[in-house]
């Protein structure tokens, strides 16, 4: 009988595609919640449209925290392919803080949504658009932020950016114990380069370990991040923000793996690698 059982690997990229497929899955329930609380804005329809989206929104909080959790039971096996990924693009890989996007990004993508928002508001009010109402809104969009909810955010901003100091601070000891004893001295004392150590592999073992602890505090960081950020956040505010990092996320994957096909398809002239010349 054929073995379909999955090394850890295999498992954790299984975990990641799954995630993924979820994402594309919720980007079109998102729109259609939204589209259909601003259609019945200001009549009797628009409760029942704020509690599917009031609904939805706890669901995709819920799909952080069990993916979080899958991440967290998966990576005591093995943390390090977390760090850098095998089924991450190299430009993802690139962008990577313990695993996954720094939290801080978060209130990045509100500012940037906020900014534009506003800018196609005001042009569409300067050329008088037809049918244009820039009061019937109903905090409609992320240009329709309150002083008070601002002024949370950045309070939450600052916060949150404290939190990663002290995580990188640690991960940053985690590598520097890399070139400490025994891993060191083991690597020093060897004639052979790189063979099997029982002394090397318990600390990196250990190392591993301590990895893995960090990258489930990241991920609860992350988790936590979110959720105060949709508690400062309208319900539609909240959805055009799901709406709009999950397409980031999906995008930057795609982006990701086309700018991999161009970098594969280019050939450098060998007589000119040190001038970086490329030929197609």
């Amino acid at each position: 009988m054929e073995n379909k059982g999955k090394n850890i690997e295999q498992a954790q990229e299984s975990c990641y595609q799954q995630w993924m497929s979820l994402q594309s899955q919720r980007v079109p329930e998102l729109k259609q919640a939204l589209a259909q609380r601003r259609t019945h804005e200001g009549t009797a329809d628009a409760a029942a449209d704020d509690n599917k989206l009031r609904e939805l929104t706890q669901n995709i909080i819920g799909d952080f925290k069990n993916y979080a959790g899958k991440r967290a039971d998966l990576s005591h096996r093995c943390s390090s392919n977390y760090y850098a990924p095998s089924w991450n693009t190299p430009l993802e890989n690139a962008l990577l803080w313990m695993g996954g996007c720094r939290p801080s990004s978060f209130f990045r993508l509100v500012y940037a949504l906020c900014g534009s928002q506003t800018e196609i508001r005001v042009t569409q009010f300067l050329r008088n658009i037809d049918g244009y109402d820039y009061s019937g809104s109903g905090g409609a969009s992320l240009s329709d932020l309150t002083a008070e909810q601002l002024a949370k955010i950045n309070v939450l901003h600052v916060k949150i950016i404290d939190e990663e100091e002290k995580m990188t601070k640690k991960v940053s000891s985690l590598q520097e114990d890399a070139a400490d004893i025994p891993i060191s001295t083991v690597a020093y004392a060897e004639e052979h380069v790189g063979e099997p150590n029982a002394m090397v592999d318990q600390a990196l073992d250990k190392q591993e370990e301590a990895m893995a602890t960090l990258l489930a505090e990241a991920d609860n960081l992350r988790v936590d991040t979110l959720t105060k950020i949709i508690e400062i956040l309208t319900l539609v505010q909240a959805g055009d923000f799901f709406m709009a990092g999950k397409k980031l996320h999906l995008s930057m994957h795609q982006w990701g793996a086309l700018r991999d096909r161009r970098r594969r398809e280019c050939i450098i002239d060998a007589g000119n690698d040190a001038g970086g010349e490329e030929e197609k």
